[in-house]
């Protein structure tokens, strides 16, 4: 037995030149065999409309129905078989029968089968009606025509039966020959010249790999798609997915082989589901999947400009997200005491001249006062607040606010207990956001005042932030809690960050921020929720 090596070409080109050769021959010969058996059924409608014309012919002849109404056909065999050698003759017929109802050969052209009947089994001239096909003629096959001889009181007296046998396979083979063989090496020809263009074409379209080094960049490209930690998710343009890399499968559930799946069909968080159905272009949308915070891209694939697929790109960023949260909570920290000091060198430096100056009753009175709005201000927060955290934030953006010239004020009613220390938290970045946001609108526009609500209802955390700034126009309310959205100035560094985080912590707790206009319709109100306090804790 030959080797692969022998006879299976190496290169992808020669392959496909095998290949298509092989199929070519394949057509030929069905389309033979098609040929033949058309010219078996060009034969049969052709010869049997020819066979059913005689066979009408020889049983109308008024000596032959005479001898079969008198029962007289053996008394004139003579003279009925002249006629059966004259219809055969005429229409180049095997045999030319006369048989009794039943079928039982009285007269025949060559004198055969006498005494045998011919085969009826398919035939419906029993029943008066002619009929053509096909009949085995005492072992040869053939092809019939059964006329019924009917006396004048309609009953069967006779059959008239013109059959010929089936041109062998030889002599059919010869009849489509010419034709074949000239449509076979035309087609071989065209095959061959086609068949080497088109590898040509396949060679330079695979940039000459050849299919080990193609199965080797398959392989590449799955090790690789498999060991980035990145989530990738490729979706055809009738939904359907065709890549879907390990990572991805943690990130968004996925389990079992769902290559080639509908989207539709998946068990997946309605959130995700749209995204990955979509097919416009996402920069950086966030995702919050359970305890999972998500980033996702997602890059439409457009060939000739037409879409094809689209590939979506996952980012677990939940531990980046308590990083950024806490560097948050830091940044604003640092910022208030930036301020602080910056007001407190001012204190002292008056301070200084009083005393450089002797007015010692001044320096007391001045230090009285200062101390007097300190603690103003902080039993203003401790007043609603218990939780030390979040009351240490609200007295910072209290001063903050103030030498902006805004004023930070509580909401009557407003009354927070004390939480545990991953909502306190939570709380504490939301509300540190929304604050500088509500201040940073309310100076845009001169605006004098913020005032904050902080309740705990159950185990869920409301919290609003009323400013006096511009308010948000509608259209811009589905943007404002995008990352990179801003009204302020792109070049600075770390726009259109706050508000996505907001977004982002009270989603993952299971909540929601959302925005409205004031109460008379300046400026805007910022509502967040954040499920899952838990009960205060009790200090000992």
């Amino acid at each position: 037995m030959w080797s692969r090596s022998r006879w299976w070409p190496a290169t992808l080109a020669g392959q496909f030149l095998v290949l298509q050769l092989t199929v070519l021959l394949v057509v030929v010969a069905v389309a033979s065999m098609v040929s033949v058996q058309q010219s078996d059924a060009d034969f049969r409608d052709t010869r049997g409309a020819d066979l059913r014309a005689e066979a009408e012919s020889m049983a109308n002849i008024p000596a032959v129905r005479r001898a079969f109404i008198r029962d007289e056909v053996v008394e004139r065999r003579v003279s009925l078989t002249s006629y059966t050698q004259q219809a055969r003759t005429r229409v180049q017929a095997s045999g030319v029968y006369l048989t009794d109802p039943d079928g039982v050969v009285l007269v025949s052209s060559d004198f055969a089968g006498r005494e045998r009947s011919i085969d009826l089994s398919a035939s419906t001239v029993q029943r008066l009606r002619t009929w053509t096909g096909d009949v085995d003629d005492f072992g040869t096959p053939s092809i019939a025509a059964q006329v019924p001889i009917i006396n004048r009181a309609g009953d069967l007296v006779g059959i008239a039966m013109v059959a010929e046998e089936y041109p062998t396979w030889s002599e059919r083979a010869r009849g489509v020959l010419p034709d074949l063989l000239t449509f076979a090496g035309l087609g071989l020809a065209l095959g061959v010249a086609g068949s080497f263009l088109l590898s040509r074409l396949i060679r330079r379209r695979t940039r000459g790999l050849e299919p080990a080094a193609i199965a080797a960049l398959a392989d590449q490209r799955e090790a690789l798609l498999h060991s980035i930690r990145e989530g990738v998710v490729a979706v055809s343009v009738d939904g359907a997915i065709t890549v879907a890399s390990d990572s991805a499968r943690e990130l968004i559930g996925l389990d079992g082989d769902v290559e080639g799946q509908h989207v539709d069909d998946l068990h997946l968080d309605p959130a995700v589901r749209d995204l990955l159905a979509d097919d416009a272009e996402i920069r950086d949308h966030v995702v919050v999947l359970g305890e999972r915070v998500l980033v996702v891209n997602r890059n439409p694939v457009v060939e000739r400009g037409r879409r094809v697929a689209s590939v979506t790109t996952l980012r677990d960023r939940t531990e980046l997200l308590a990083l950024q949260s806490e560097l948050s909570a830091r940044e604003s920290i640092t910022n208030t005491l930036r301020a602080q000091t910056h007001e407190f060198h001012n204190q002292l430096h008056t301070i200084s001249g009083l005393v450089q100056l002797g007015e010692y009753d001044e320096v007391s009175r001045l230090v009285g006062t200062l101390s007097r709005r300190r603690r103003e201000i902080s039993d203003a927060v401790t007043a609603h607040v218990e939780d030390p955290a979040v009351a240490a934030l609200l007295i910072a953006k209290t001063s903050l606010a103030a030498e902006r010239g805004v004023d930070l004020v509580m909401a009557a009613g407003c009354d927070l207990p004390r939480l545990d220390p991953e909502a306190s938290t939570d709380v504490g970045t939301v509300l540190g956001n929304l604050v500088d946001n509500a201040v940073d609108a309310s100076v845009f526009v001169g605006g004098t005042s913020v005032e904050v609500d902080l309740r705990l209802d159950g185990d869920v955390v409301r919290l609003a932030v009323s400013d006096t700034g511009p308010g948000v126009p509608p259209e811009l309310v589905g943007q404002i809690f995008r990352r990179g959205w801003s009204t302020k100035a792109s070049t600075a560094e770390g726009r259109g960050v706050g508000l996505a985080l907001v977004q982002v912590v009270c989603e993952r707790r299971g909540g929601a921020v959302t925005v409205h206009p004031g109460a008379d319709g300046a400026g805007a109100v910022f509502e967040a929720r954040l499920p899952g306090a838990g009960a205060g804790v009790e200090v000992g």
